[in-house]
């Protein structure tokens, strides 16, 4: 609050020294950092400053110290996070109810060309993309052809639930989640019936995202050939 006061009227919190107010970024030790409107040219030593006119709609009282918006907070921070430190922050923000990733996208729609929005967008396009089940299955069977699995069957029934992807002969169950982000709780209650009903059949079954399937399919083809190896050795022991 006394480096916002420090600044001219119309100073408010903003860039990471927000996001750390928010408690959606560690505590660096850095400056803080205000945004001042435009047309203030005075120099405040000791702070780092910015000068911008920011939209009153995205300009919140927290704690009783004026900043920048959520949004706004994550637009400013999104250049300088590897994409991995900005789907911590998207994640962190989620799980402490200041905004979900749908509202986070639809809100960014309204900002025009702003710098951060890009990278913004990139983090949120890996963690909500959704693919149809006819491209999750023409993207899954190389991965399963490469581990040397055969293909799987698709859209089945088992064990009273229809099911993503199966190996009968592994007894292996593959789910795909088009959401990682904010599954509502009914959806996770469904999940863990559909997974309980799987083990308690004796089957394994394995969940993935459709980004993972999509963005990293090293990663899915790495985990499904050691779930495969290990479905292999047990099979051969109980034969």
């Amino acid at each position: 609050m006394a480096a916002v006061l420090a600044g001219e009227v119309g100073a408010i919190l903003s860039h990471q020294s927000m996001a750390e107010h928010f408690g959606i970024r560690p505590r660096l030790g850095l400056p803080i950092e205000i945004t001042v409107p435009s047309h203030c040219r005075r120099s405040h030593p000791g702070l780092i400053v910015h000068r911008s006119d920011i939209d009153p709609a995205h300009i919140i009282d927290r704690s009783g110290i004026p900043g920048v918006s959520i949004v706004i907070a994550m637009v400013q921070l999104a250049p300088r996070l590897s994409l991995g430190d900005l789907e911590r922050a998207i994640n962190q923000a989620d799980g402490l109810d200041l905004i979900d990733p749908e509202e986070l996208r639809v809100q960014l729609e309204g900002l025009g060309p702003v710098k951060g929005i890009r990278p913004l967008r990139k983090a949120l396009d890996r963690r909500t993309f959704s693919m149809s089940r006819s491209e999750l299955e023409r993207r899954f069977r190389p991965i399963a052809r490469r581990v040397g699995l055969p293909v799987p069957e698709t859209c089945v029934m088992r064990n009273g639930w229809e099911v993503d992807l199966l190996w009968s002969d592994l007894r292996l169950v593959v789910e795909t989640d088009s959401l990682r982000y904010h599954r509502t709780p009914a959806q996770q209650h469904r999940d863990r019936l559909r997974d309980q009903a799987h083990q308690a059949a004796g089957d394994t079954p394995v969940r993935f995202t459709h980004s993972q399937v999509r963005f990293d399919p090293a990663y899915v083809e790495r985990t499904l050939r050691r779930i495969a190896q290990m479905l292999r050795a047990r099979h051969r022991v109980d034969d």
